[in-house]
């Protein structure tokens, strides 16, 4: 056969495999850690955001507009979750005061990549999620912030089914999840998602086996059609796919905005249960799930034990101590 001279040689189809494997997002790239505030022996805000370069923590997640941790994080291009309460976007004139106040003045020094208008939102309160998200959402485009997505932290609990995660389903009490998950697909946003693990083996030890929940089953533990479950964060995770699907959300993804386990204070806190979810946590989203095997973005929860919380468990889900010490060793590299 004659030699083709505009064959690409087997160096320039090398060389561009090269450059698309080293294009895909890593799973070390997706995580960030939730830094609560409720302590009083807390390092200051410059040291935390510190912290988080010398750990190589590329993300963060706070609570409130913290003008200090804003700041601090002036420059150093740590991706950011900020939370808004829905009382300060309960109208287009509060929701417009807010970012100008909280956003404009730091962008784009600050790397905001979510707004969380309201975290794990119950009652009667939850009528209020979607016309909050529609006035920051609007706040944020008035003010040419349209790189800022907008979005809620739900609990794992707004599902009715979980099992097995192709049943995934919305409980009637969340019927209001649809227009969200729908505005979410409009905007192109993600849904936002604490997913714990833990509270669902802590309560049901009986049924859920430890390793199950600590990445470290030796093998499949649930089949759902062709798709077979090692973990239950894995099923958690396309549960809630599942019901997003079932309400128009289909091109909705989910970005971790929570998840860890706690170290002290109640059934299966260990320091090595929680340095081994957290650090398997951390080696498998970048693998996504069987649903969706796409890196998944996750934020750790949490960067402090936190002493003005409740005792118990709630006070022991840091990864350091007050003092900056690890509660266990752990790598984000």
């Amino acid at each position: 056969m004659a030699h083709r001279s505009d064959a690409p040689s087997m160096v320039a189809v090398l060389t561009l495999l090269v450059s698309i494997l080293a294009s895909y997002p890593r799973s070390a790239q997706s995580i960030g850690v939730c830094y609560g505030m409720l302590g009083n022996n807390l390092p200051s805000k410059a040291d935390v955001v510190k912290m988080y370069q010398s750990n190589g923590i590329t993300g963060m997640r706070i609570y409130n507009a913290d003008s200090a941790t804003l700041n601090a994080l002036k420059g150093t291009k740590i991706n950011l979750i900020m939370d808004v309460g829905l009382s300060d976007a309960s109208s287009s004139s509060a929701a417009a005061t807010w970012v100008n106040n909280n956003v404009k003045p730091y962008y784009p020094d600050v790397s905001f990549k979510y707004i969380a208008v309201g975290n794990e939102v119950s009652g009667g309160d939850v009528s209020n999620i979607l016309p909050a998200m529609k006035n920051i959402y609007n706040s944020l485009s008035s003010a040419g912030l349209n790189s800022i997505q907008v979005s809620t932290s739900v609990a794992f609990g707004v599902l009715g089914t979980s099992y097995p995660p192709s049943a995934g389903a919305f409980s009637s009490d969340a019927s209001y999840m649809t227009s969200i998950v729908q505005y979410l697909a409009s905007i192109n946003s993600p849904l936002l998602a604490n997913i714990y693990p833990y509270f669902s083996y802590a309560g049901n030890t009986a049924q859920i086996s430890l390793d199950y929940a600590l990445f470290t089953s030796p093998g499949t533990v649930v089949t759902d059609g062709s798709n077979k479950y090692q973990n239950l964060f894995d099923a958690q995770v396309d549960a809630l796919y599942s019901a997003m699907e079932k309400v128009g959300g289909s091109n909705v993804g989910i970005v971790i905005s929570e998840s860890g386990w706690p170290s002290a204070g109640g059934t299966g806190t260990t320091v090595s249960n929680a340095q081994k979810y957290n650090q398997n946590l951390i080696n498998h989203v970048g693998k996504g799930t069987p649903k969706r095997p796409t890196p998944l973005e996750t934020y750790i929860f949490a960067m402090f034990n936190e002493n003005q919380k409740p005792a118990g468990v709630e006070q022991n889900w840091g990864l350091f101590y007050p003092n900056k010490q690890p509660v266990y060793s752990i790598s984000f590299k």
